[in-house]
């Protein structure tokens, strides 16, 4: 699989609830949006890029990709955003990283590209440990009405909807700090280089 073939998708369609309703990819990281960091660390390994999100999207256009808003009403969650973006895609695969995770591995996409490859599998997502993360996904585009009629049935969750899918799940046990993510305003502070 070549990284041309692979669409990347910054998901920040969320309410940012646990933030204090705030648009969580735009809080500042050491004095850069969370979006920035996390554009800089999945470009180079992907194809085209969007941004998905719900709000602020001409902030968001500024960043130079594409944005895309969920199809799906009221905010569905993460699985809206892949749905939007699979609609949006050219290529044959889409991967998915939340705006909320800065630190994601700089080999993320060429792992689970290989792994879906070696497995024959439409949907290859991280995992560190026990703990699943499916919300870095790769999976195939033309999953894309598949998706739509899990959403339609107002099913949200990510495992529900792969579950009956070809999947395989990718460890990535040799970094678990790449996928720490950033909830609150504390979590941000914690993150924070010193000046």
């Amino acid at each position: 699989m070549e990284r041309g073939e692979i669409t990347g998708v910054v998901l920040a369609g969320g309410l940012g609830r646990r933030m204090g309703g705030v648009d969580k990819g735009l809080q500042e990281l050491d004095g850069r949006p969370l979006v920035a960091h996390i554009i800089e660390r999945l470009q180079p390994q992907v194809g085209p890029l969007l941004i998905n999100a719900n709000r602020n999207a001409e902030v968001y256009a500024r960043f130079g990709c594409p944005v895309v808003a969920d199809a799906v009403p009221d905010f569905a969650g993460p699985l809206a955003g892949l749905h939007a973006a699979l609609a949006a895609a050219s290529t044959p695969w889409v991967v998915t990283v939340p705006c909320d995770s800065p630190f994601l591995p700089a080999d993320l996409v060429s792992r689970l590209a290989g792994a879906a490859e070696q497995a024959s599998a439409g949907v290859a997502v991280a995992r560190t440990g026990d703990q699943v993360h499916p919300v870095f996904c790769l999976c195939r585009r033309e999953l894309r009405d598949h998706l739509g009629d899990y959403l339609a049935r107002g099913e949200r969750k990510f495992t529900g909807w792969y579950a009956s899918l070809a999947t395989v799940e990718v460890a990535f046990d040799d970094q678990p700090a790449a996928f720490e993510n950033i909830n609150t305003v504390a979590e941000l502070a914690s993150f924070s280089r010193p000046a």
